[in-house]
């Protein structure tokens, strides 16, 4: 290929917007611009389309309208959440929250956490991972306590793609609660507002990666909280997704408004949701997308793996994403590697978009057991719909020397 070619293969970090979803957009962003609380035709046509949006999110996740709920992103939502269920949780009279969450979560989850526990207005458990990434379902049931009023696990890793049992841990969290409004007692509580609350504990999923390739049917996975991104499913930035099940009590953060029924203040950005709401309709039409992308990602995986010695796949290579490839370098670092695929042409990433100006080894990938030195030398590929095989071709035929240049100047495998 060209060296003027410009590849595409962090779409873990964003995605493009696509034709149909911006075609949906361009009309609210001009002549049908109207605040969706304002009575007159403007307004109207504004609300109209919010309803719309509302509706394809939901039949989406197989949920009621009144369910899902806009916000101005996915950390926004994670954030509404964790806060919402906290506050809630004291109002009810637990005085001392405990949350259950993973080591290799998105700070979007881990860093809210852990300011409420610094703070010391809540408890914390971080949940280990295995060196695939997928927690252990039976230390999770151990750490669920009396106190426990929110249990929050990612679907998918955006990081190293590698998949977890949502389904098992809500089948968990199902029967517990069960025993609680059968007053079973369940590890003998002792706070009676938490025993009569038959809702904890609140069970909470980043679903951003899994979107794409995932069933996100909330009844089939039995979560009671849901994250959603509009830009990592080619829909536009600034606008993100929580459902929250019928009956399950959180507290707003944002005030000053009565948009999305009083849970999230602010006038609503009528054409991002749009865009959302178009992008979702979207997945249900291109179903063989990860199929596709799966072809891609294992020719792009095996080409590397068998091309390049020393190299690592980082995370399960069984119950991962279709379009994620993380892999070890040894001897090459990481940065460098992006830097002289950049070069070439290609846009890869040594892990999520929002730590990039970190130079602290990825928690993730730390949490594998991997080490430092290997952690630094680690790229992550993410493939996305408009990828093709002629591009992944030239990523195999320029990769093998970036990784023996740099592995020379280190000094290893010379």
């Amino acid at each position: 290929m060209p060296k003027t070619s410009k590849i595409y293969l962090d779409n873990a970090a964003t995605t493009k917007i696509d034709k149909k979803v911006f075609e949906a957009m361009e009309p609210y962003l001009q002549e049908d611009f109207g605040n969706a609380s304002s009575l007159h035709y403007f307004g109207e046509k504004a609300h109209e389309a919010i309803s719309k949006a509302r509706n394809q999110v939901a039949d989406f996740l197989g949920c009621s309208a009144l369910e899902v709920f806009f916000t101005g992103s996915a950390t926004e939502s994670d954030n509404l959440a964790i806060f919402g269920v906290v506050r809630s949780a004291k109002k009810k009279g637990i005085v001392k929250p405990h949350i259950i969450t993973c080591s290799i979560e998105h700070p979007a989850v881990l860093e809210p956490i852990k300011h409420l526990e610094k703070n010391g207005e809540i408890e914390a458990t971080y949940l280990p991972v295995d060196k695939e990434g997928i927690i252990n379902i039976h230390e999770l049931a151990e750490n669920i306590k009396e106190n426990t009023v929110l249990v929050s696990i990612m679907y998918a890793n955006n990081e190293i793609g590698t998949i977890e049992p949502i389904a098992h841990i809500a089948q968990l969290i199902g029967n517990l609660r069960n025993a609680q409004s059968k007053n079973l007692n369940f590890k003998q509580s002792q706070n009676a507002n938490f025993q009569n609350s038959k809702q904890y504990p609140i069970f909470h999923c980043d679903a951003v990666q899994a979107a794409n390739y995932l069933d996100c049917n909330v009844e089939k996975l039995g979560v009671d909280l849901l994250t959603l991104s509009a830009h990592k499913i080619y829909g536009p930035k600034g606008v993100g997704v929580l459902y929250k099940k019928n009956g399950i009590d959180i507290e707003p953060f944002v005030l000053g408004g009565h948009q999305e029924r009083g849970l999230r203040a602010g006038t609503e950005n009528v054409p991002a949701i749009v865009g959302m709401g178009a992008a979702v309709e979207q997945i249900k039409h291109e179903k063989r997308q990860a199929a596709s992308l799966l072809k891609l990602r294992d020719k792009l995986l095996e080409g590397i793996l068998k091309t390049i010695p020393h190299t690592h796949l980082n995370g399960s290579r069984k119950n991962r994403l279709p379009n994620n490839v993380n892999i070890s370098f040894e001897g090459a670092e990481g940065e460098s590697i992006l830097m002289a695929l950049n070069e070439k042409g290609v846009a890869v990433s040594t892990g999520s978009a929002c730590s990039s100006g970190n130079l602290t080894p990825s928690h993730v990938l730390m949490a594998l057991g991997i080490g430092v030195e290997r952690a630094h030398s680690a790229i992550r590929f993410t493939l996305g719909k408009y990828n093709t095989e002629k591009e992944i071709d030239y990523v195999l035929k320029v990769l093998p020397d970036i990784i023996y240049r740099l592995r020379k100047i280190s000094g290893r495998f010379s």
